[in-house]
């Protein structure tokens, strides 16, 4: 197998005056080819191919969510929501006279508009109580459990998003409210998208 070595002539030419090592270590540089497959500079472009590869997924994505979010935000805007809770505090509306849902009593509303809506809130159990009576909170959408608790944590969340109708009744049921810290405990719902169902 022939292999090409540079001529010494061709480096006592170049460079008449350089050491016999010298010499010797530019006819070898003569032959280094100028990039390897894993050299520092390819690893340095691949580095840099993932990082702007990378950078445009990010903002790609950022500016997807932004863009999916802005009906919902203009259709939020239009919206209303309530919450109730904390006690002493009572029913807080935005706007003040929502057109989405109507009060009836403490912890319970009957929702006026179809739409999906978010409910939030938390139940805060005093762990001081010493009754007998069986643990259980529920969140009820009419008559019926759409969420129960009954762990006496300290703390535990209670909500979901949830398509609801004209006409449903939504509300949080105790079965003792002596087991309840009502000053720490409140739930809420914001009417989230408008949504015109066919029947």
């Amino acid at each position: 197998m022939l292999q090409n070595h540079p001529s010494p002539f061709t480096v006592n030419v170049c460079f008449p005056q350089l050491s016999f090592l010298q010499k010797r270590v530019l006819s070898h540089m003569e032959n280094m080819p100028l990039s390897h497959p894993g050299s520092q500079g390819a690893q340095r472009w691949s580095y840099k191919w993932w990082l702007v590869t990378a950078i445009v997924l990010v903002v790609c994505s950022v500016s997807a969510l932004v863009l999916s979010f802005l009906p919902l935000k203009q259709a939020a805007a239009d919206s209303c929501q309530a919450k109730f809770g904390p006690l002493p505090s009572k029913w807080q509306t935005v706007p003040p006279e929502p057109s989405c849902m109507n009060k009836t009593s403490d912890w319970k509303l009957t929702v006026l508009q179809n739409g999906l809506y978010l409910i939030y809130g938390q139940v805060v159990f005093d762990t001081t109580y010493n009754g007998v009576a069986p643990l259980e909170v529920q969140l009820r959408k009419n008559k019926d459990a759409i969420q129960t608790l009954k762990n006496n944590f300290k703390i535990q969340t209670i909500g979901g998003t949830y398509e609801l109708h004209a006409g449903d009744t939504m509300g949080l049921i105790f079965n003792s409210e002596d087991q309840i810290l009502k000053n720490n405990t409140y739930w809420g719902i914001v009417l989230v998208a408008n949504l015109q169902f066919t029947s």
